[in-house]
């Protein structure tokens, strides 16, 4: 059985360590976990592991954030994989720091990232594991604010987040969405 995890950000050193690109620290610490590394592919940078029997193929879209879509799509074909075994892992403003959560459908809520994979994969009806970043911005600021690099607390407090969030990856992959939310949206 095969998996895709796409992890939403923007390539390029000024956007590493933004709140906008923690789909990218995320991949970036399980790729160094399983002893995998990102090669650049058509649209993304891929890499690729087996876990309890699962092929799980991890994916940096390199088309920047707006675009993540043609990515995610383009690697759904290509590795003929279902929808259902799609999972993105993308920041989400509407939740405190730190806050996880997995859902298996929704509103893009104007994330850039999850319109354009809405419009390139036929609707919203795939897994999104969405990690909080905050809303500490004043009116207008927004895209300044997931621009922008986390602050030294939010930094401190990443490792054990981002433990948290390859569990659910890991979950995903051998349980399901639905028993991951089951199991650990909850905690």
């Amino acid at each position: 059985m095969k998996y895709l995890i796409a992890g939403l950000g923007n390539i390029g050193k000024e956007y590493e360590l933004t709140r906008h690109n923690i789909g990218f620290l995320v991949l970036d610490q399980i790729a160094d976990e399983k002893e995998v590394s990102f090669e650049v592919e058509r649209f993304a940078e891929k890499a690729e592991f087996k876990f309890k029997g699962k092929h799980i193929h991890l994916i940096k879209p390199t088309t920047y954030m707006n675009l993540s879509g043609k990515a995610i799509n383009y690697w759904m074909q290509t590795l003929k994989i279902p929808k259902e075994n799609l999972l993105v892992i993308v920041d989400d403003i509407a939740l405190p720091f730190g806050k996880l959560r997995l859902r298996t459908k929704g509103s893009n809520a104007g994330h850039n990232g999850l319109k354009s994979i809405e419009q390139l994969s036929g609707g919203n009806d795939y897994s999104r594991l969405k990690f909080g970043v905050g809303s500490d911005f004043g009116k207008g600021k927004q895209a300044d604010y997931v621009l922008s690099n986390f602050s030294q607390k939010e930094f401190d407090e990443l490792p054990f987040l981002i433990n948290k969030a390859k569990e659910y990856v890991y979950t995903f992959c051998t349980l399901g969405a639905t028993r991951t939310m089951n199991l650990l949206n909850i905690k």
